[in-house]
């Protein structure tokens, strides 16, 4: 028997699981190619802050902050059509917070994993790697 929430469409409660899919798709691809996870789901605090989905490092220790997109199609511009300017400042921000953190800043990327197909069909959804999709020089 499924206990159904009153007042949530159907939609909305699978999104956050559709999300963290893409997430975990996202992280195997990332392992496989080498690198290794440092944190998942890092938040800035406060409202207005920014996310970074996955933060990975490279076997030559350089710090890549991941953005993870996924769409079921491709129409829209498909899963990289959604990350404009206001995405990537808060990817960021959030990036900087988080080096603020360390003793030493060490090489940092920006990557974009996108996640494209139905995450629950029969065939397993493409997965695009874009190393250095964006830096942070705009952003200063």
């Amino acid at each position: 028997m499924t206990i159904q929430k009153q007042g949530v469409p159907p939609a909305a409660r699978t999104t956050k699981a559709r999300g963290d899919q893409a997430e975990q798709a996202a992280l195997d691809h990332l392992a496989r190619q080498g690198l290794r996870l440092v944190q998942r789901n890092f938040r800035t605090p406060g409202r207005g802050g920014g996310e970074i989905d996955l933060i990975m490092s490279e076997p030559d220790g350089t710090l890549v902050f991941v953005e993870v997109r996924q769409r079921s199609a491709a129409s829209h511009g498909g899963a990289g059509g959604s990350i404009g300017s206001v995405k990537q400042r808060r990817i960021v921000f959030a990036a900087r917070h988080y080096l603020a953190r360390l003793r030493q800043c060490p090489p940092c990327r920006f990557d974009v994993v996108l996640v494209q197909g139905r995450l629950d069909g029969p065939q397993a959804p493409s997965v695009a790697w874009l190393r250095g999709a964006f830096d942070a020089s705009g952003w200063v």
